[in-house]
Protein backbone atom coordinates (compact mmCIF):
# COMPACT_ATOMS: atom_id res chain seq x y z
CA UNK A 1 0.00 0.00 0.00
CA UNK A 2 1.55 3.15 -1.04
CA UNK A 3 0.90 6.79 1.11
CA UNK A 4 1.99 7.90 4.37
CA UNK A 5 0.48 6.19 7.64
CA UNK A 6 2.78 8.21 10.49
CA UNK A 7 0.01 10.43 12.02
CA UNK A 8 2.79 12.96 13.13
CA UNK A 9 4.03 13.68 9.42
CA UNK A 10 0.32 13.48 7.92
CA UNK A 11 -0.90 15.85 10.12
CA UNK A 12 2.49 17.97 9.49
CA UNK A 13 1.85 17.41 5.92
CA UNK A 14 -1.89 18.12 5.32
CA UNK A 15 -1.75 21.37 2.90
CA UNK A 16 -5.67 21.96 2.76
CA UNK A 17 -6.79 23.40 -0.65
CA UNK A 18 -10.30 25.44 -0.28
CA UNK A 19 -12.29 24.86 -3.98
CA UNK A 20 -13.80 27.74 -5.17
CA UNK A 21 -16.92 26.30 -6.26
CA UNK A 22 -20.47 24.99 -3.60
CA UNK A 23 -20.93 21.54 -3.38
CA UNK A 24 -24.20 19.61 -2.97
CA UNK A 25 -25.39 16.13 -2.08
CA UNK A 26 -27.90 14.88 -4.48
CA UNK A 27 -29.61 11.20 -5.15
CA UNK A 28 -30.95 9.25 -8.02
CA UNK A 29 -33.55 6.85 -7.38
CA UNK A 30 -32.51 3.05 -7.83
CA UNK A 31 -32.34 2.08 -11.49
CA UNK A 32 -31.81 5.59 -12.94
CA UNK A 33 -29.69 6.48 -15.19
CA UNK A 34 -26.70 9.36 -14.39
CA UNK A 35 -27.69 12.89 -16.21
CA UNK A 36 -25.75 12.67 -19.47
CA UNK A 37 -22.78 14.98 -19.10
CA UNK A 38 -22.87 15.13 -14.83
CA UNK A 39 -19.06 14.46 -13.77
CA UNK A 40 -20.23 14.00 -10.11
CA UNK A 41 -17.09 14.34 -7.43
CA UNK A 42 -17.73 11.35 -5.79
CA UNK A 43 -21.00 8.83 -5.80
CA UNK A 44 -21.86 6.28 -3.25
CA UNK A 45 -24.09 3.42 -3.73
CA UNK A 46 -26.49 2.97 -1.92
CA UNK A 47 -29.40 0.53 -1.12
CA UNK A 48 -32.00 3.92 -1.26
CA UNK A 49 -30.24 5.19 -4.57
CA UNK A 50 -26.61 6.56 -5.46
CA UNK A 51 -25.80 9.60 -3.69
CA UNK A 52 -24.05 12.03 -5.57
CA UNK A 53 -21.37 14.81 -4.74
CA UNK A 54 -21.09 17.34 -7.07
CA UNK A 55 -20.51 21.32 -7.44
CA UNK A 56 -24.28 22.58 -6.70
CA UNK A 57 -24.67 24.17 -9.95
CA UNK A 58 -24.04 21.33 -11.59
CA UNK A 59 -26.55 19.26 -9.57
CA UNK A 60 -29.08 21.56 -10.48
CA UNK A 61 -27.70 21.73 -13.96
CA UNK A 62 -29.18 18.68 -14.66
CA UNK A 63 -32.00 18.77 -12.37
CA UNK A 64 -30.83 16.75 -9.09
CA UNK A 65 -32.47 16.98 -6.12
CA UNK A 66 -29.92 18.12 -3.48
CA UNK A 67 -28.50 19.44 -0.82
CA UNK A 68 -25.96 22.30 -1.58
CA UNK A 69 -24.36 24.63 0.96
CA UNK A 70 -20.87 22.29 1.17
CA UNK A 71 -16.95 22.94 0.80
CA UNK A 72 -14.47 20.81 -0.75
CA UNK A 73 -10.95 20.99 0.97
CA UNK A 74 -8.80 18.73 -0.21
CA UNK A 75 -5.80 17.87 1.79
CA UNK A 76 -2.60 17.60 0.11
CA UNK A 77 -0.78 14.62 1.75
CA UNK A 78 -0.52 11.14 0.41
CA UNK A 79 -2.37 9.25 3.27
CA UNK A 80 -2.41 5.42 2.63
CA UNK A 81 -5.88 4.05 3.46
CA UNK A 82 -3.79 2.23 6.28
CA UNK A 83 -3.43 5.14 7.92
CA UNK A 84 -4.87 5.29 11.68
CA UNK A 85 -6.43 8.36 13.56
CA UNK A 86 -6.39 11.19 10.61
CA UNK A 87 -9.94 11.07 10.25
CA UNK A 88 -10.64 11.42 13.82
CA UNK A 89 -8.02 14.20 14.38
CA UNK A 90 -9.54 16.43 11.77
CA UNK A 91 -13.09 15.39 13.03
CA UNK A 92 -11.92 16.25 16.38
CA UNK A 93 -10.10 19.41 15.71
CA UNK A 94 -13.43 20.71 13.30
CA UNK A 95 -16.08 19.74 15.97
CA UNK A 96 -14.14 21.94 18.76
CA UNK A 97 -14.82 24.64 16.17
CA UNK A 98 -18.55 23.57 15.94
CA UNK A 99 -18.05 21.98 12.33
CA UNK A 100 -19.53 19.16 10.88
CA UNK A 101 -17.10 17.21 8.56
CA UNK A 102 -17.77 14.67 6.04
CA UNK A 103 -14.89 12.76 4.69
CA UNK A 104 -14.23 11.19 1.26
CA UNK A 105 -11.43 9.28 1.31
CA UNK A 106 -9.77 8.76 -2.57
CA UNK A 107 -7.12 6.57 -3.51
CA UNK A 108 -3.92 9.28 -2.92
CA UNK A 109 -5.90 12.21 -1.19
CA UNK A 110 -8.69 12.64 1.94
CA UNK A 111 -11.62 15.33 0.82
CA UNK A 112 -13.78 16.91 3.47
CA UNK A 113 -16.84 18.73 2.94
CA UNK A 114 -17.76 21.38 5.45
CA UNK A 115 -20.81 23.89 5.46
CA UNK A 116 -19.89 26.47 2.89
CA UNK A 117 -19.91 29.77 5.47
CA UNK A 118 -17.72 28.13 7.76
CA UNK A 119 -15.34 27.05 5.11
CA UNK A 120 -13.01 29.86 5.88
CA UNK A 121 -13.01 28.99 10.01
CA UNK A 122 -12.46 25.40 8.62
CA UNK A 123 -9.28 26.62 6.48
CA UNK A 124 -7.63 27.54 9.61
CA UNK A 125 -8.66 25.13 11.80
CA UNK A 126 -7.09 22.25 9.17
CA UNK A 127 -3.86 24.90 9.54
CA UNK A 128 -3.72 25.16 13.24
CA UNK A 129 -4.16 21.50 13.19
CA UNK A 130 -1.05 20.99 10.43
CA UNK A 131 1.29 23.92 12.19
CA UNK A 132 0.95 25.43 9.35
CA UNK A 133 -1.29 28.76 10.94
CA UNK A 134 -2.24 31.42 8.51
Amino acid sequence: MSGETSLERLLSGLHPVLHAEEYGYGQIAPGEPMPSGLRPFATVAEDEGLTIVAPASDLARHHVGHDAGWARISLGIHSSLEAVGLTAKIAAALTGAGISANVVAGFLHDHVFVQWERRHLAMKVLNGLSGHDV
